[in-house]
């Protein structure tokens, strides 16, 4: 077997259940998770109609390139969402379906990473820490080795750029964005994007933009910046060297349909395609024609944001006079600093009040001493209004009772 599939350390909520295992939690409390990140607001009629409709072209093979309406529709959509030169993002040439935002990264970094020959040094796959582990692993069973840029509330909970080293981006291959951030809801700014993107020129590295939260986020008039945008804004209207993934499963509540894509530089797409067709991951005809109507409406975007708009409000005023906690800039995150050990916390919490919370420490690595995970607890505003209230109250009641 591949020796490096040793160095994959435990998934988090492997982790969380291992900890909450060593507790019985009040049998008259029922259980509320906000732990995961699984959006529970109802799925789009309009899209499962679709869908539904649409069952009998499982007896179709769908091609890996999917269906040119649904590129089109990616198309469409990413240039009206991050003001595109219109033509620019072709469905042709920059735009991939993908079985959600998970898969691809994996799957990009593996075809991005040019394996070190005998005797060079190892390529670095840089990330934010904390982060979604699926860097790290994508990372090793590349044969590259990961390297975290710490996130702290001294630096926004975006790496401070400017400090990293230049041995480290003459390393650089691949450089993980994650914004709106899981699990901070820190959002990078285009001026920190207009950044990196010269920093990439420099160092011949690829820019890969995790923004699958981007459409989750507070203030309408101010919608988080995207990677491609930026690149927009710079008039580099052929994307080099950035790569962006997006989902349905947050934008739409649509987890379980796995249905997202890549876009970006026609120069990673091109081999990317090649990578997915022999790993055998086509998107199903009735996904793709689902996936079509969700990209074609906004309707049932903006309500989804108000839900977690009044959530978020409601929550904040609930836990701010006994916790240092804050809305996000954007995604359905909570990142709250805990007055005890983040996963004595989450243990603790679990036992009295039945409510499950994700320690920070199993989103981070320690770097330079600093594991800057710990201290703090994931909270996923994803249930329904009622649920997030009562679980507020549940944790508000534990801190009082520490």
């Amino acid at each position: 077997m591949n020796p490096d599939l040793q160095k994959l350390q435990p998934y988090p909520f492997e982790k969380l259940t291992k900890l909450k295992n060593a507790v019985t939690p009040p049998a008259e409390l029922e259980h509320i998770a906000l732990s995961i990140g699984e959006p529970k607001h109802p799925s789009p009629q309009f899209v499962l109609d679709v869908f539904t409709e649409n069952m009998g072209r499982l007896a179709n093979y769908p091609t890996t390139a999917g269906m040119p309406e649904l590129r089109q529709a990616i198309a469409d959509w990413a240039t009206r969402r991050f003001k595109l030169r219109p033509g620019s993002l072709t469905a042709a040439d920059n735009i991939l379906p993908v079985n959600g935002t998970r898969e691809a990264i994996f799957a990009f970094t593996q075809a991005a990473v040019a394996r070190a020959p005998e005797g060079a040094a190892t390529p670095l796959v840089v990330s934010p820490n904390p982060f979604y582990q699926i860097y790290e692993g994508a990372a090793y069973l590349a044969g590259a080795e990961p390297h975290f840029l710490n996130c702290t509330a001294e630096n926004g909970f975006i790496p401070d750029f400017d400090a990293v080293d230049a041995s480290v981006w003459e390393r650089c291959q691949l450089l993980f964005l994650c914004s709106p951030s899981n699990p901070t809801g820190a959002v990078t700014d285009l001026e920190t994007l207009k950044k990196l993107i010269a920093l990439a020129d420099k160092y011949d590295f690829i820019l890969a933009s995790d923004e699958c939260y981007s459409e989750i986020y507070l203030d309408e008039a101010q919608p988080p910046v995207g990677l491609l945008e930026a690149c927009a804004v710079l008039g580099r209207h052929d994307f080099s060297r950035c790569i962006v993934f997006h989902s349905l499963s947050k934008r739409s509540n649509l987890p379980g349909l796995r249905s997202g894509f890549i876009a970006g530089d026609a120069a990673c797409i091109k081999p990317l395609l090649s990578y997915r067709t022999y790993h055998g991951c086509a998107m199903s005809i009735p996904n793709q024609l689902a996936s079509i109507a969700a990209w074609n409406d906004e309707a049932h975007v903006l309500e989804n944001r108000d839900k977690y708009r009044e959530k978020f409000q409601t929550v904040v005023d609930i836990l701010s006079p006994v916790m240092d906690v804050k809305s996000p800039d954007a995604s359905f995150y909570l990142w709250a600093k805990t007055p005890i050990a983040d996963d004595q916390f989450a243990q603790g919490l679990f036992g009295q009040q039945n409510v499950t919370v994700l320690p920070g420490r199993y989103l981070s690595r320690e770097v330079d001493g600093l594991v800057p995970g710990e201290g703090y607890v994931r909270m996923a505003l994803v249930a329904t209004i009622e649920e997030c209230v009562e679980a507020a109250q549940r944790i508000r009641a534990y801190v009082e009772s520490l």
